[in-house]
C-alpha cells in the first residue's frame, strides 16, 4: 500500500462534485486509450448520476494512534441521484476477494441496488454503512423495514492513522448530502485521500465511454477507487510507463529513525545512495473498488458480466488481482425506472446478448481511462510517520508516450 503529501492541515473537508478540474485529463492529453469519452468523461455522464466525498486530511509527522496524521474520507455514488430512491438493477464481481463490499447477498439475490454506494478505508466500513442507514431512515425511503448498504473499502493505513477510526457519521451524512451531477473531483479526495496507485499518488478516478447511436448509444460510465498494483507493471495505453519512471518511489521525509518494521530509502537521499539500500523489493498489493453506471437496458445477468470486463481494464493497466489484493466491483443499470413497484407487473426492457459486446468494450475502456485519470489527478502526498509518496510526473508519462509512438 502507500502514502501522502501535504502538511496543509484541514479538518472535515466537505468536497462536492462541482468545479472545474485543475490537470489535464486521459481525453486532453488524447491519451490512445480508445473509445469515445461522454462529454464529462465522467460516471455523471450516465443521466441521474450523483457522486460526492468528504475529505478528512490533518496533522504530519508522527504517527499517534487516535489523533493522526489523518489522510482519509468517504465517497458516495447515488445511482439515480440522492432525491430518488427508485432501486436500479444491478450485480457484482470479486477478482480477488481481500477485501470487503457490504451488501452484495442482497443484491445477487434481489438484482437490486437499494440506496447509494460508499467507498471508504478499509477499518471505516462499519460507520459508514450505519451512516447510510441512519440517512435513508431520516428520508422515509422506506422499501423494506431495513436497509442492507452497499460500502466498499480499500486500505489507506500507510499514510493514514486508520486504527484512529476519524471516519464519522457527520462525515457520510456531509458526503451523501453534498452529492451533485456534473464534474467529479478526483485524485486526494474522498475515500481515495490516502490511497497509492501502480506506486504512485492514487485514489479517485473517473471516465465514461459512449457506444455509437447504431450501436444503442449508450453510455457506461465507470469510478475508481485506485489503491492497487506495482509500479514496474504501470502501463498506459500499452505503454511501459512504470519502467520508464523508477524512481520517485515512497520515502521516509525526515531524518529521523525509522519505526519498527519499517523499510523505506530517505527522501533525499540520491538515487543508488547507501541508504537506499533499505528499500523493500516492490510487491504487487494494495485493491481497487470500480463502480460502473450505464443507461443502456441491461438486466441483473447482464450486469454481472458488465462487471467482470472491469478486470479486463485494469490488466491493460497493469493489474492482475494479486492475492492481497481486494480488486472488487459492481455494475447498475439506470434503465428500467419503477421496476421495484409491487401494484403491478413489471414490463422490462432488455438488450439482447448479441448487442452487449460494445459495452464489454466500452467498460474495459473506460475502466483503463479512470485509472490513468486517477494517476493524472493526484498531488503528491506525506502523511503518517512523514510517509511520502509521489504523484506521477506528467512531463516524464509524456515522454514515455512519445518514446513508444503513443503521442505525436
Amino acid at each position: 500500500m502507500m502514502r501522502l503529501h501535504f502538511f496543509v492541515v484541514l479538518t472535515a473537508v466537505t468536497l462536492n462534485t462541482s468545479g472545474a478540474q485543475s490537470k489535464p485529463r486521459e481525453h486532453d492529453l488524447k491519451l490512445p486509450i480508445g473509445g469515445t469519452p461522454g462529454r464529462l468523461d465522467a460516471i455523471t455522464d450516465v443521466g441521474g448520476v450523483e457522486v460526492g466525498h468528504t475529505t478528512l486530511i490533518s496533522g504530519s509527522g508522527t504517527l499517534v494512534v487516535g489523533k493522526g496524521p489523518v489522510r482519509t474520507g468517504v465517497t458516495v455514488i447515488h445511482p439515480r441521484g440522492k432525491n430518488n430512491a427508485d432501486p436500479v438493477f444491478a450485480s457484482w464481481f470479486a477478482l480477488n476477494g481481500n477485501g470487503e463490499m457490504t451488501g452484495t447477498t442482497w443484491m445477487q439475490e434481489s438484482g437490486y441496488l437499494e440506496g447509494p454506494i460508499a467507498i471508504t478505508n478499509t477499518h471505516s466500513v462499519g460507520v459508514v454503512r450505519d451512516a447510510i442507514i441512519r440517512w435513508e431512515v431520516s428520508r422515509k425511503n422506506v422499501l423494506q423495514p431495513w436497509w442492507l448498504p452497499v460500502v466498499a473499502e480499500t486500505y489507506d493505513g500507510g499514510l493514514n492513522d486508520i486504527n484512529g477510526f476519524h471516519v464519522k457519521t457527520e462525515h457520510v451524512l456531509a458526503a451523501l448530502d453534498s452529492a451533485k451531477g456534473g464534474t467529479v473531483a478526483e485524485g486526494v479526495i474522498g475515500g481515495g485521500t490516502g490511497m497509492v496507485c501502480l506506486g504512485f499518488k492514487g485514489g479517485i478516478g473517473t471516465a465514461s465511454r459512449t457506444v455509437t447511436v447504431a450501436e444503442g448509444g449508450f453510455t457506461v460510465g465507470v469510478l475508481v477507487q485506485c489503491n492497487f498494483g506495482a509500479r514496474r507493471d504501470l502501463r498506459i495505453a500499452g505503454v511501459p510507463v512504470g519502467e520508464e519512471i523508477t524512481d520517485l518511489t515512497a520515502c521516509i521525509a525526515n531524518n529521523s529513525p525509522l519505526p519498527a518494521g519499517m523499510a523505506r530509502r530517505r527522501c533525499d537521499a540520491p538515487s543508488g545512495a547507501s541508504n537506499e539500500a533499505i528499500t523493500l523489493p516492490e510487491r504487487e498489493q494494495g485493491s481497487i473498488i470500480v463502480v460502473v453506471a450505464t443507461d443502456a437496458p441491461l438486466l441483473p445477468h447482464q450486469l454481472k458480466r458488465l462487471a467482470t470486463r472491469v478486470a479486463l481494464g485494469i490488466g491493460r493497466q497493469g493489474g492482475f488481482g494479486g492475492n492481497s489484493s481486494g480488486d472488487i466491483f459492481v455494475a447498475f443499470s439506470t434503465a428500467n425506472a419503477k421496476s421495484w413497484s409491487t401494484d403491478s407487473i413489471a414490463a422490462l426492457t432488455m438488450l439482447p446478448n448479441d448487442r452487449i459486446s460494445p459495452l464489454f468494450k466500452a467498460t474495459a475502456q473506460a475502466t483503463e481511462a479512470a485509472i490513468t485519470n486517477a494517476l493524472l489527478a493526484a498531488d503528491t502526498t506525506t502523511g503518517a510517520n512523514d510517509l511520502r509518496v509521489y504523484a506521477m510526473p506528467l512531463d516524464r508519462m509524456l515522454a514515455a508516450m512519445r518514446k513508444y509512438g503513443r503521442l505525436p
